[in-house]
């Protein structure tokens, strides 16, 4: 770790600097061609709020991993070497970057959305980044190719919508990413060029978090938009699945690694998984926005914008804590995974009733 430190401070540091300069640019755009985030019933501001602030996160995830090359070749170690399945991401990241711009600078309807993001999300497993072995979830280990295939890209579809439907209030999506892509950026270290991109993101999105966060304080708030969320959420998906791949993944990589992926991603995955099957239940379609995430019904409940994410970023922290906890106990992982589902559920149970009494 100490040979790939200088790197990613590099990333980390020059993605920071990259998205403090390019904010308050992207923001002046917004206001000079007034592409705004309009507030209607169903958001939470009441005010247009410029919303093409993720447009600055591949830009600063480039700059800083040619700076991290640059740093780590000056110090002596080797080259970053780019693997087929690294620029299979980059390309399918670009199709996801691109979609969500147009859907943010013109709208676009969620079906065709989600078409697009089938097809970027086939892009990573004709690379052979494929979950072939499940490493004993429910007691299953090494499955088909052809199952495998099928499954790594709904985890993909699942983790990039999961990501950009929770991005419902100030920093929610963003924070997440933060502590998701932090922990890769250690756990996938072996590869100083994956570890890099992931610092630099990292970087970029704390900047990101405090305009977005305390922005009105200074008038420079801005929302991260569809062409965020859905780059993040790509990145996420393709992190979780890389981290299970040898050589990168740590050398005890298994069970534990598999964990750890589902520890990261748990409560976007599970809220994006019950909002889908709440809106089955009710018969609404599965494209169609409503307020029924995590952070609506925390608000719903009484609570604020800021305390609902403080709420649900404890409650990820907590899942993380308690996962470790179990594991160095040496529960199962269908246990540990189960025990999760149950604590989520009831923080959400637990949550519609204070709502429901109080209304």
């Amino acid at each position: 770790m100490s040979n790939t430190i200088y790197p990613l401070a590099a990333s980390f540091f020059s993605a920071m600097l990259i998205t403090a300069i390019g904010l308050p640019l992207i923001i002046k755009a917004c206001r000079y061609f007034k592409y705004f985030d309009l507030p209607d019933e169903r958001k939470l501001h009441s005010k247009p709020v410029p919303r093409l602030g993720g447009l600055i996160f591949m830009p600063a995830a480039v700059v800083g991993l040619f700076v991290a090359s640059w740093v780590s070749v000056m110090i002596g170690n080797e080259e970053f070497v780019f693997g087929v399945s690294t620029i299979a991401m980059t390309f399918g990241g670009l199709i996801i970057y691109l979609i969500g711009f147009i859907d943010d600078r013109y709208g676009m309807k969620a079906v065709h959305k989600f078409i697009i993001q089938t097809i970027a999300a086939f892009i990573l497993p004709l690379c052979n980044l494929v979950i072939t072995d499940l490493n004993g979830i429910f007691g299953l280990h090494q499955i088909p190719f052809w199952i495998g295939y099928v499954l790594t890209v709904m985890a993909i579809l699942t983790i990039v919508n999961a990501i950009n439907l929770i991005d419902g209030i100030d920093g929610l999506s963003s924070g997440l990413c933060i502590l998701i892509l932090l922990a890769y950026t250690v756990l996938l270290s072996k590869n100083p060029a994956i570890a890099s991109l992931d610092a630099a993101i990292v970087g970029s999105l704390i900047v990101f978090w405090f305009f977005n966060v305390f922005g009105n304080v200074g008038g420079m708030k801005i929302f991260m938009g569809d062409a965020g969320s859905l780059f993040l959420g790509y990145v996420c998906a393709y992190m979780s699945i890389k981290s299970l791949m040898r050589p990168i993944a740590p050398d005890d990589c298994g069970e534990k690694q598999m964990l750890i992926s589902i520890t990261l991603l748990l409560i976007p995955v599970l809220d994006v998984i019950r909002v889908a099957l709440q809106r089955r239940i009710t018969g609404h379609g599965i494209f169609e926005p409503d307020k029924t995430h995590i952070h609506h019904i925390l608000m719903n409940a009484g609570l604020s914008m800021h305390a609902a994410l403080v709420c649900i970023l404890s409650l990820f922290l907590l899942i993380c804590g308690i996962n470790y906890a179990l594991w160095q106990c040496h529960f199962p992982m269908p246990f540990i995974v189960l025990m999760d589902i149950a604590i989520y559920a009831l923080v959400c149970g637990v949550v519609m009733l204070v709502g429901k009494s109080d209304n």
